[in-house]
């Protein structure tokens, strides 16, 4: 589902991604300044906070980060839609807002962060620590499935990440998380949270318990028009940073095609091609798991090393298959179009 490839699609990533596109603003006052910082060090950030950025490897703000930490990082606080490719800094980015928001020496939940999966959650939790590694007094805890909270119990952490179904149980059943002290909302993933059926009613029914001045701060990969125009409506006068709606073509993708009859047919032409061509590794893409499935048995069949990705697997073993292509433990990887967005090899 939805949830799971963005998932998998942050998995799969060891490096940020340099995105050629151009960044589009839509502000509700044209006549505001806008600013945008090519270094972190001309960013209200602490130095603890500089030494964690450095530590995970930025050495500089990507293309969205140098756009939108200004806007959130801001005062008054304002707030943000925000839509940028899987690997282009938004996790990190988020992360800061939230870091830098955090009154240290309160002892009560002040930003809540939603995800769509216990997985992702965890993730950005990793995220968190990293970068916050030099704030011991910054705590987080995880309103995700297994971590039990005793009723009435009073949270102590600052930073809440979690699950939509969790946290509304922390809130209204449990009672332990008070949403009247939250200052900063973030949703991740914000157009499968918006448009999922669940996890929409689950997230809009926290985001109208907050409190007025909550600064809310939306992330997302894609987002579809009638996605956007809600969300529009769910934030007040937000700040709107999308990716321009132009596709580049790359120069150095060749592209051909072979006339086939028949599934036999279309195999010869793949093993004429490994016969005559000097190929390091490759991707093949097939479009339903059994073709991907008899693909595979076949070429192993005439000694290839292969491995198939379909849906027919979990994230993990998802992940792991993509992990032992990128290290060349296989040269052809079978899939079906679980991984044909965003996949970093």
């Amino acid at each position: 589902d939805l949830a799971e490839t963005s998932l998998l699609n942050k998995l799969i990533r060891t490096s940020l991604v340099e995105s050629s596109q151009d960044v589009e603003i839509l502000q509700r006052d044209p006549s505001s300044p806008l600013f945008s910082v090519k270094t972190f060090e001309e960013l209200p950030l602490k130095k603890e906070l500089l030494k964690g950025i450095y530590l995970m490897g930025f050495n500089r703000p990507s293309k969205i980060q140098e756009t939108a930490l200004p806007i959130m990082l801001a005062y008054p606080p304002q707030n943000l839609i925000a839509q940028s490719q899987s690997g282009t800094g938004k996790t990190a980015a988020f992360v800061l807002a939230m870091l830098s928001r955090v009154n240290a020496t309160h002892k009560h939940p002040q930003c809540l962060c939603l995800a769509p999966t216990y997985e992702l959650a965890l993730q950005i939790g990793q995220v968190m620590e990293d970068i916050g590694r030099f704030l011991p007094d910054i705590r987080v805890t995880y309103a995700v499935r297994g971590n039990l909270v005793p009723p009435g119990r009073a949270l102590e952490e600052q930073i809440i990440i979690g699950t939509p179904g969790t946290t509304l149980d922390w809130c209204f059943k449990r009672r332990v998380l008070d949403l009247r002290t939250i200052t900063l909302f973030v949703l991740d993933e914000a157009d499968i949270m918006i448009n999922t059926q669940g996890l929409s009613c689950q997230s809009i029914r926290i985001q109208r318990s907050l409190p007025k001045g909550c600064q809310m701060l939306l992330f997302s990969a894609t987002f579809k028009e009638s996605v956007r125009a809600f969300a529009v409506q769910m934030v007040a006068n937000p700040m709107v940073i999308k990716l321009r709606e132009e596709e580049l073509t790359l120069s150095n993708i060749r592209q051909y095609y072979f006339l086939c009859h028949g599934r036999q047919e279309k195999f010869r032409a793949l093993c004429n091609l490994y016969g005559s061509v000097t190929i390091g590794q490759a991707i093949v893409f097939c479009q339903t798991r059994r073709s991907a499935e008899w693909l595979a048995q076949e070429m192993r069949g005439e000694g290839h090393q292969v491995s198939v990705l379909t849906a027919d697997l979990s994230v993990a073993q998802r992940a792991h298959a993509i992990q032992r292509f990128r290290e060349g433990k296989e040269k052809v990887l079978i899939a079906t179009n679980v991984c044909a967005r965003g996949t970093s090899v």
